[in-house]
């Protein structure tokens, strides 16, 4: 019987971002693809790591600089700022906002809807100001 090699298991884009973006915030300063390799322990291939880099660029979440015939990258967003992004991406693919906004805060736990209660009234009155 031919011994079976077990294959890695298979991360999501949103957990590789999330992996990248904590190597990023980890950086003493901007990083390089390579850097950013290496830290996440080196089985993502370089293409790999600068494929998400690119992505995490287009969605706002990093910025980069030219550091010699490559890019130093930054980390722009926190997970919580990519979350919110994704969040608002599909918000706005939606014709009925009113709908998907109500529908949302009808799911929220009673701990969750204080607290987005609060942040709403803290954004309102930071407006007042």
């Amino acid at each position: 019987m031919a011994e079976q090699r077990q294959r890695p298991r298979r991360r999501g884009q949103g957990e590789l971002e999330a992996l990248v973006l904590s190597a990023l915030r980890e950086a003493d300063g901007p990083a390089t693809a390579g850097w950013v390799q290496e830290r996440l322990g080196g089985d993502l291939a370089n293409t790999t790591v600068i494929t998400i880099l690119t992505r995490l660029l287009a969605k706002g979440a990093v910025t980069r600089e030219r550091a010699g015939r490559s890019f130093a990258w930054t980390s722009a967003s926190d997970q919580a700022g990519l979350a919110a992004h994704r969040m608002r991406k599909v918000l706005d693919s939606e014709s009925d906002r009113e709908a998907v906004l109500a529908s949302f805060v009808t799911g929220l736990g009673p701990d969750e809807e204080r607290l987005l209660r609060e942040l709403l009234g803290q954004s309102r009155n930071e407006g007042e100001d």
